[in-house]
């Protein structure tokens, strides 16, 4: 297996500057944000590597001897946002990421399945979270024939570029676990269509990241390394605790594109998002290694850093101590 870490923690520093964590770390792979939410910012030639075989070549050498080789793109965003100025931007990012990952000899782009409004004209995304009452069955129906459109599409442009899209399992997107993967595969009859295994997003929905992996077998195409910690006050808030602050234009704060923004999260949080460890231990990540190992002996496993209450970099060498260790546990 190729363990690695997704860049996006790394964007404060230039590309050759995080192969060299990276490397330092003892790990051989580096996913590169390539749009959606974030900028491409390890991709500064995108443009040119896409129609220029020397900027290909250029930008291909910068990985040449530093132990540290591409481990597949990631567009995480929202192609299906009603809002155009957003959906449009976000779908074009996934297109033009299938199209980079061609040009770069990869296989693998990692993004979200998006989530579409409610009805037919709406402005903002419409996340059903229990089906319950017909209404909701409604509002599915429109979301899987966005989807359906959009996706049979993508998964075309895929196929004909050799490359196949991992869709993380992200709530707020219309595929956000194993059933849904499949009526979206069902829907389009796609072939290039899976799933990357994070196993964060499914922890906090108290499901089992490793019987996830068994379910869907090989449709998980990629995976994440990215722990979480349930707090004492899910015993009050639950895991859909939504007090969550707006941050005014003055704060810092993170685009998602148009006028949205990331919010504050609670200050008591019923879960967090925290490195490796520090929410299950290294047995567990083994049994998730030595899952993912049996769909796919090449598997590449990627550190998502998110654990706010340690550095960058400090949180990488956390992470990627357990995810190495559970790796010799795990034979892989």
């Amino acid at each position: 297996m190729k363990l690695g870490v997704y860049d996006a923690v790394l964007h404060d520093r230039s590309l050759p500057e995080a192969l060299a964590v990276v490397a330092d770390l003892g790990l051989t792979g580096i996913e590169l944000n390539s749009g959606g939410f974030l900028p491409a910012v390890h991709i500064p030639t995108f443009d040119d590597v896409l129609v220029s075989d020397s900027a290909r070549d250029d930008f291909l050498g910068v990985f040449e001897g530093t132990g540290v080789s591409i481990a597949g793109l990631n567009c995480n965003g929202n192609p299906l946002h009603p809002s155009r100025v957003i959906g449009d931007a976000h779908a074009e990012d996934v297109r033009r990421s299938i199209r980079l990952a061609h040009r770069l000899g990869q296989h693998r782009v990692v993004t979200m399945s998006g989530l579409p409004g409610g009805e037919p004209g709406a402005t903002r995304p419409n996340w059903v979270v229990n089906a319950w009452n017909s209404g909701a069955l409604d509002v599915l129906e429109h979301q899987w024939e966005v989807a359906t459109t959009f996706w049979r599409e993508v998964d075309a442009l895929a196929g004909d570029l050799d490359v196949k899209v991992a869709l993380e399992l992200h709530p707020q997107n219309l595929v956000f676990n194993p059933a849904g993967t499949r009526e979206l595969i069902e829907r389009t009859g796609a072939t290039n269509l899976g799933v990357e295994l994070d196993a964060s997003h499914l922890f906090w929905q108290r499901m089992d990241p490793v019987a996830v992996v068994r379910d869907l077998g090989p449709l998980v195409l990629h995976a994440a390394a990215k722990d979480v910690r349930v707090n004492p006050a899910a015993a009050v808030h639950g895991v859909l605790d939504n007090r969550f602050r707006r941050l005014r234009a003055d704060e810092e704060r993170t685009n998602l594109g148009g006028d949205e923004w990331v919010n504050e999260w609670p200050q008591d949080s019923a879960w967090d998002f925290v490195a490796l460890g520090r929410g299950h231990d290294t047995a567990f990540w083994a049994e998730f290694l030595r899952a993912l190992h049996e769909v796919d002996a090449d598997m590449m496993v990627n550190i998502e850093h998110e654990d706010v209450s340690l550095g960058r970099v400090e949180g990488l060498r956390v992470a990627a101590g357990v995810l190495k260790d559970a790796a010799r546990a795990a034979g892989a």
